[in-house]
């Protein structure tokens, strides 16, 4: 009988929790398969974005509804420093409501779309808004389902290039998990500046760390799970902002809301959002590898727990450091996401199952959706002319 988290298969049945464990549990797995994938696939996506990437011209933007919005969140600064791309994150949600607000007729543009599903209405109606906005557009899909619209749009359309993420990516659980991050590590490995052959060890050295850190952090994870704190504070800065918001969602979503959740950067917290930690307040910490950046997030480490104010602080560490949850490996940011990434979703599952709920469906009143429902999508028109040219 096997065990994912030290949980045997009939209790996370009866706990309605199967679904959630096995996909944080199989990712480093999909990762590997990922690659391998990519790599077999090369003849289909490199010629298709090469020149693309080539142009100077061109802008990239990123998006998707909810999680897939955060996926692009956590890669597009990293993009941005790594490859000098022009390189922006939108939501769909953002950009189906105000469409001129995002998107730039005047430039040539490559939209990269995320969906787990493909399914969500927002996101298939910015591909359709793009394609009717603009009249130099690429598109690429990263989808977990081959089945979905955002899969099929690709059918006969010269300009649009479909990947689908490894089987099994298509999470059946509530919350994303697996998706989110083969679709982020997607963006990296095909828009990074590391061929796919120079791209495997790295991967290799984050992927094992995952697989032993999964074991590892259990007691932790459970212990903060079981501590009785009633809100969440996740934090980082750079590519780790968008993970922190991937991390606070997961909370909230497997909690149905429980436990109140923020997200900030290191030096965003002070501006504000610190009034949220109390003494029942658990603070998650993601500390950079880089230099300059770590400085800053070891400054706020240092206040906050001389403020006293928080439940607990944990910080999440690539480096070996007093009072730090790590890792003890010099990889960069950009693969030290997933590791972090994977320790928020070990903790959002743990305290589903602390306050006693089901993890894999934690609304099963339908008022929140796997795939979001009752959104209605209006034509839109594009002005004549803009204000700034009356």
């Amino acid at each position: 009988m096997s065990e994912l988290f030290s949980y045997r298969d009939a209790e996370l049945h009866e706990r309605q929790a199967q679904h959630t464990a096995r996909e944080i549990w199989q990712q480093p797995r999909l990762w590997r398969q990922l690659h391998r994938e990519l790599t077999d696939s090369a003849a289909q996506w490199q010629p298709f974005l090469a020149p693309l990437l080539a142009n100077p011209d061109v802008q990239i933007v990123l998006c998707g509804a909810g999680s897939s919005a955060f996926a692009g969140r956590a890669i597009a600064p990293w993009l941005r420093e790594e490859c000098g791309l022009d390189v922006a994150a939108y939501g769909t949600t953002d950009i189906v409501a105000s469409p001129l607000q995002y998107l730039d007729p005047s430039r040539p543009t490559l939209l990269v779309s995320y969906g787990r599903s493909g399914n969500s209405p927002e996101s298939v109606a910015a591909v359709e808004l793009a394609d009717q906005l603009l009249p130099r557009c690429s598109h690429l899909m990263l989808t977990c389902n081959p089945d979905g619209a955002l899969a099929r749009y690709a059918a006969g359309r010269a300009h649009v290039c479909s990947l689908v993420m490894p089987q099994g990516s298509h999470d059946q659980s509530f919350a994303m998990t697996s998706s989110f991050s083969c679709m982020t590590l997607a963006t990296a490995l095909l828009l990074g500046p590391l061929a796919l052959n120079d791209s495997l060890r790295p991967l290799e050295q984050m992927a094992e760390l995952c697989e032993q850190a999964r074991i590892a952090w259990q007691p932790q994870v459970k212990s903060l799970a079981n501590s009785g704190f009633k809100r969440m504070m996740c934090l980082g800065g750079s590519c780790f902002t968008g993970v922190a918001e991937e991390g606070a969602l997961k909370m909230l979503e497997l909690t149905a809301g429980r436990i109140a959740t923020r997200f900030d950067s290191s030096l965003g917290l002070r501006h504000g959002p610190k009034f949220m930690i109390d003494q029942h307040t658990l603070v998650v910490m993601m500390l950079s590898a880089e230099p300059y950046g770590r400085r800053y997030d070891l400054d706020l480490w240092r206040e906050l727990r001389h403020d006293g104010r928080a439940q607990e602080i944990v910080a999440l560490s690539g480096l070996p450091g007093e009072g730090f949850t790590d890792l003890g490996s010099e990889l960069d940011d950009i693969w030290l996401l997933f590791p972090y990434l994977m320790f928020l979703q070990m903790l959002a599952f743990e305290t589903s199952l602390a306050l006693g709920m089901t993890p894999d469906n934690p609304c099963p009143t339908g008022e929140v959706n796997r795939v979001v429902k009752g959104v209605d999508i209006y034509p839109f028109s594009a002005p004549l002319a803009s204000h700034k040219n009356r």
